[in-house]
């Protein structure tokens, strides 16, 4: 029997701390075994979220492995409570943190920094179990660096400078899920989202980037994909889905009080690669859940 495959998605957010969307964050569930993509800021309480939703897998004491795309704070925030919470709650095995260069440090300085607390819950009254608070981390480079039976996760080098950033290429028991991570456009994002039967693929607005400051169009142009862009990496690898996450609609400061807006620049967006681009299209949302059929058809729960 196949086993079944699901996307969760905890965080759909950006730096801009808009109180509807968390940070970058995913959860990939095959069968009982939880794989986090990323994990941006409240990454547990989203995941507990989801349990009160039915998906008991994202209990934080099964949250023990993680994917790291690069080191950014909107995608690694998340990484303390990632440590400490889950262990309070019941871990009892080390937390896998598999990352670009650089994690190993980030990791070793949180648990110097959360020594006090970790020292006082292991030998004071809570005779917490020492193992669940280690962190195991791991450095990748390009080319495959985690299989288990399950799951095949291949890194491919993305465009994000002057991060070292990296996209996912992760082949499941229902086939090949795609993760861009941060990044404009590129030949990495080219080679690893083809012939993919899902693309998750961070966005901005192509009309909203022109009303930014010089220093803020620069950037975003020069890190980040447009949706014209993406409607011409998808026209050309032909994901069966696309999922948009980490959009930026760039409608100004105050983007958290202009719903209508926000619905119509979303629309736009969409129309934009459809107009390109013939497959499915999901607009995510925190909470998300995408189930693969065996036909790798994507079903979106919404709640």
């Amino acid at each position: 029997m196949v086993e079944e495959v699901k996307i969760i998605m905890l965080g759909t957010g950006t730096p801009n701390a808009l109180p509807s969307k968390s940070g970058p964050a995913i959860a990939l569930l095959v069968a009982e075994h939880v794989y986090l993509l990323d994990c941006g800021p409240g990454v547990v309480r989203r995941a507990e979220a989801a349990v009160l939703q039915g998906v008991r897998e994202l209990a934080a004491k099964n949250l023990s492995r993680v994917f790291l795309t690069h080191l950014h704070s909107d995608h690694t925030a998340g990484l303390a409570d990632l440590l400490l919470t889950p262990w309070v709650l019941g871990r009892e095995e080390p937390l896998q943190v598999f990352g670009p260069q650089g994690t190993s440090k980030m990791c070793h300085h949180l648990e110097q920094a959360y020594r006090v607390d970790i020292q006082n819950r292991i030998y004071g009254a809570e005779h917490a179990n020492p193992q669940g608070i280690r962190m195991q981390a791991k450095e990748y480079k390009e080319g495959v660096f985690y299989e288990d039976g399950r799951i095949q996760v291949e890194a491919y080098l993305m465009q994000h400078p002057p991060f070292e950033a990296y996209g996912f290429r992760i082949t499941t028991p229902r086939g090949v899920i795609v993760f861009s991570g941060d990044t404009a456009p590129c030949q990495g994002i080219e080679q690893a989202a083809k012939d993919c039967d899902l693309l998750i693929h961070e966005v901005y607005s192509a009309k909203g980037v022109q009303s930014r400051t010089p220093k803020w169009y620069q950037y975003h142009t020069s890190v980040h994909t447009s949706e014209v862009e993406l409607a011409a990496l998808v026209k050309k690898v032909q994901p069966k889905t696309l999922i948009l996450t980490h959009q930026l609609w760039m409608l100004g400061e105050n983007e958290s009080g202009l719903e209508a807006a926000k619905l119509k620049r979303e629309a736009e967006m969409i129309a934009n690669i459809a107009s390109e681009y013939g497959g499915q299209i999901i607009s995510a949302r925190d909470l998300d859940c995408i189930t693969l059929d065996s036909q790798v058809n994507a079903h979106l729960n919404r709640n």
